[in-house]
């Protein structure tokens, strides 16, 4: 089977820093991905390196199009990016604010992103919204409802609706649950697992919660200072680690 997502040798550096470096991976059609770490590993750099918001300064990303096969998404024109990021790639910010515009309703929110691939309809356009505004349980009568008037849990069900209405086959999450209540992290997180699955999606998901990765992720990649420290199946990474610094991160949630 072709990878979905080919990444070699990423490498990214601030200055002196390493934000991080010689991160290699394949990632498969309906393959759910996890990077964990604590603050500063790396994690969020490497994946707005692969999202395609950052530059790496050395490294390979290659992705499965539709027409093309495999390119490499570094040295594809910005056109080619932002088409890329409208259709097959969406992208979850751990806050909602950032991925949704404030001042449009929840249906336009959703309908926006149809327009850009577009769709012209507007009776389409909104039936579309309705239904994927029920996929992530918000009600049909909030459709005219502007964000600012969603509570932080229902921000980020719009914001997930926004990005999967196209029928995305990768998306990437930067902490997805983080800064909700712990029932409302419950409640997205069940969300998200059916929908994964339900959609056959490919996702990469950066957290420092582990909990978030064992529900969701197939696969656990653990960083440390920009580094790669250790990967393999997520049961197997949480259960039996291998690495003194994975250890001590699995401990310290077991001692909580």
């Amino acid at each position: 089977m072709t990878p979905l997502l080919q990444v070699e040798n990423i490498a990214k550096f601030y200055g002196p820093r390493i934000g991080c470096t010689d991160v290699s991976f394949d990632l498969y059609p309906g393959e759910v991905m996890g990077i964990v770490g604590e603050s500063g590993s790396g994690k969020s750099t490497l994946l707005n390196c692969l999202a395609g918001h950052l530059t790496p300064d050395r490294g390979v990303v290659r992705f499965d199009t539709r027409s093309e096969g495999l390119r490499d998404t570094i040295t594809m024109s910005e056109p080619e990016r932002r088409m890329l990021g409208r259709t097959d790639w969406a992208f979850v910010h751990q806050h909602a604010r950032d991925g949704l515009r404030m001042n449009v309703s929840a249906g336009g929110n959703v309908g926006e992103r149809l327009m850009a691939v577009n769709a012209r309809h507007y009776g389409e356009i909104r039936a579309e919204a309705i239904d994927w505004l029920g996929r992530v349980e918000i009600t049909e009568d909030r459709i005219d409802d502007r964000p600012t008037a969603f509570s932080g849990g229902m921000q980020q069900r719009l914001q997930i609706a926004r990005n999967l209405v196209t029928g995305p086959r990768l998306v990437f999450m930067d902490e997805p649950t983080g800064g909700l209540d712990v029932s409302v992290q419950a409640r997205l997180l069940d969300l998200l697992r059916g929908l994964v699955r339900e959609m056959n999606l490919s996702a990469i998901i950066v957290t420092h919660d582990l909990a978030v990765v064992r529900l969701l992720a197939d696969r656990l990649m653990v960083m440390k200072d920009g580094h790669v420290i250790e990967t393999g199946l997520t049961d197997q990474v949480l259960d039996d680690p291998q690495h003194a610094y994975t250890q001590l991160l699995v401990s310290s949630v077991l001692q909580v």
